[in-house]
């Protein structure tokens, strides 16, 4: 069966999930996507990690993502930095100057999760980071996209509890979207997504997303990216 990483059918139970949007709806909204460039950057979601989910694809987010750009846009070129393990400020070191050199029209910055789990994790630090992250993306003209995450502890409370570390999903999620405000960027929100609360959205882990989690991810990132160019599209004459 050719998977919706290759712009096709389905599995079945992709297919059937209501959250997840079928290959010809994606076509749909992004039809007429003015992207040619797509890069992602950040750390284990950006690269893709991710336990398989019977009868979901074996592709992340991103990948959906670049190849249902390539079904409106074949000749999309698509970079992904992403590697597991990086706070933002390594992010921003380590894959920065790349992605930049890499003329991106649409960007993904994926990362803050890792500092949120350490000790030292500071909500203004990894502000400044992400800021810094998005802006020279902005600056250069280009689309970018952020995610608010899901509060981990709604999934498994009885291993992860409700305290500190919900405070600290909720801190981190207010501090990307301080930065997709002031910056012009856009926030794929997952914090109040229907499945946020779905264990099978998630790895055994109880942290990265499973097979099932990205494809939710990349119906939603769709949907995103179509409001935007559906409110990209509405002129002063229209308004």
């Amino acid at each position: 069966m050719t998977t919706p990483a290759d712009g096709a059918t389905q599995p079945d139970s992709e297919s059937a999930d209501p959250h997840v949007l079928p290959p010809h709806q994606v076509d749909h909204l992004l039809d007429g996507a003015p992207w040619r460039r797509l890069a992602i950057i950040g750390d284990s979601l950006a690269e893709g990690l991710g336990d398989p989910s019977p009868g979901y694809a074996d592709a992340s987010w991103a990948d959906r993502l670049a190849s249902a750009l390539r079904r409106v846009r074949p000749d999309l070129a698509y970079l992904n930095l992403g590697r597991r393990h990086l706070r933002a400020a390594q992010v921003r070191d380590q894959q920065l100057h790349e992605a930049l050199e890499f003329r991106p029209d649409l960007v993904s910055v994926v990362c803050g999760g890792n500092d949120m789990m350490m000790p030292d994790y500071d909500p203004v630090v990894v502000e400044a980071e992400l800021d810094a992250l998005v802006a020279p993306f902005r600056e250069m003209g280009a689309d970018v996209f952020l995610f608010t995450i899901q509060d981990i502890t709604a999934v498994f409370p009885e291993q992860l509890g409700r305290g500190s570390l919900r405070q600290r999903i909720e801190a981190l999620n207010e501090r990307v979207r301080m930065v997709a405000q002031r910056r012009g960027a856009l926030v794929v929100d997952m914090a109040s997504h229907p499945t946020r609360a779905d264990r099978e959205s998630f790895s055994a882990d109880m942290i990265h997303a499973s097979r099932r989690g990205h494809a939710v991810l990349a119906s939603a990132t769709v949907s995103c990216l179509a409001g935007h160019l559906a409110a990209r599209a509405v002129t002063p004459q229209d308004a």
